[in-house]
């Protein structure tokens, strides 16, 4: 089972960037699909992008074209790369591992994940 570890996060002005990392442990990485939630104070989670091992990707319509996700199978680590900010991007964000056939494209239920990390906050001031 994957165990992921956030980083990256901070405060950052609206229309900046911030690059988010997820380190993971575990032998077992090309079986999970990876992916990244967000949770504003008051909210529920949501979805913002998901990427599973042949790197076939989804994101949630409100950061298509200006959020990245990414991994690197080698590192057992993904990426979120967030570029145009807005203060509506603020939230803490986690990374979520779950098991997933490389077949499929990845999930975006938060219940398909297993595997969670404690949360980064992002802040965007305006």
């Amino acid at each position: 089972q994957v165990q992921p570890v956030e980083s990256g996060g901070g405060l950052v002005q609206a229309g900046g960037s911030l690059r988010l990392s997820c380190a993971t442990s575990g032998r077992t990485f090309s079986s999970y699909a990876m992916g990244w939630f967000r949770q504003a104070p008051g909210k529920e989670r949501e979805f913002v992008a998901a990427i599973n091992w042949t790197g076939n990707i989804r994101y949630a319509d409100s950061v298509k074209g200006r959020f990245t996700i990414s991994r690197d199978n080698a590192k057992n680590t993904v990426y979120l790369q967030m570029n145009s900010l807005k203060p509506e991007d603020t939230a803490v964000y986690y990374c979520a591992g779950g098991l997933w056939s490389a077949n499929y494209y990845p999930p975006i239920r938060a219940t398909d994940f297993g595997s969670w990390g404690q949360g980064t906050q992002v802040t965007v001031s305006s």
